[in-house]
């Protein structure tokens, strides 16, 4: 009988998949599956090697998405559910503990064309073990947060068209690799205003690895502290 309730609460927490759904713009609800490259369902990527760890999958090209227009320095809202739909239900499985990190890079033409390819994106926040005594997750607080997140656009960052990458990385099965879970979405937006800076970037797919210990970690080991793949959050 034990083994059986296990089984079926490693089933539930497998199924318990999720998508970015929604972009909040200085507070303003752009509508759902606006201005997002939409994948083709909400199961994670699990390889650090695959182009479907830039935007997921089919998310290479965004020729069929809009562009949202938002100036230098705006606080921009990502939200994330399980259903199609907003529900009462956590926006996360409770059993999904893990990181949230946001990444942006500038295209070279349009957002809409950029396949996120090669050293070009750079991190811009990130929130990953925060309470090692209770074992408080940044995922903990999307859903006690209605499936929200929120960051600061760096206000000198160059205007132009950007994707912009956000990923939550689900540890309750990444012991061992191919274990963790990608959950990634990519908002397309156009930014005005802005400076002259000009960023750090790394590659995704390229910069992760399978033994980086933000990918590879018992996080049910007591674990005190937690540095996320990626590198450093770049302040601007």
């Amino acid at each position: 009988m034990k083994l059986a309730l296990t089984l079926l609460a490693s089933a539930a927490l497998a199924n318990a998949h999720f998508t970015m759904q929604y972009l909040w713009v200085n507070g303003a609800d752009q509508g759902q599956n606006t201005f997002l490259r939409v994948p083709p369902n909400n199961n994670p990527v699990t390889d650090v090697t695959s182009k479907d760890l830039t935007c997921n999958v089919n998310g290479l090209t965004g020729s069929s998405t809009g562009t949202a227009s938002v100036p230098a320095g705006a606080t921009l809202t990502l939200e994330w559910h399980q259903h199609a739909q907003r529900t009462g239900e956590d926006p996360i499985s409770g059993g999904h503990k893990g990181p949230v990190l946001v990444y942006v890079a500038k295209a070279p033409s349009t957002a809409a064309s950029f396949d996120g390819q090669g050293a070009v994106w750079t991190k811009v926040y990130q929130s990953g073990l925060l309470n090692p005594s209770s074992q408080q997750w940044a995922t903990d607080v999307i859903n006690t947060n209605s499936g929200k997140h929120s960051f600061t656009l760096p206000a000198s960052l160059p205007a132009g068209e950007y994707l912009i990458r956000a990923e939550i990385i689900a540890l309750h099965t990444a012991s061992s690799y191919p274990g963790a879970q990608f959950y990634i979405g990519c908002a397309q937006v156009k930014i005005t205003g802005g400076g002259s800076a000009s960023p750090p970037k790394i590659a995704i797919p390229g910069a992760y690895k399978s033994s980086d210990p933000g990918i590879t970690v018992n996080i049910y080991n007591n674990l005190q502290s937690y540095t996320p793949p990626g590198g450093a959050v770049w302040s601007g």
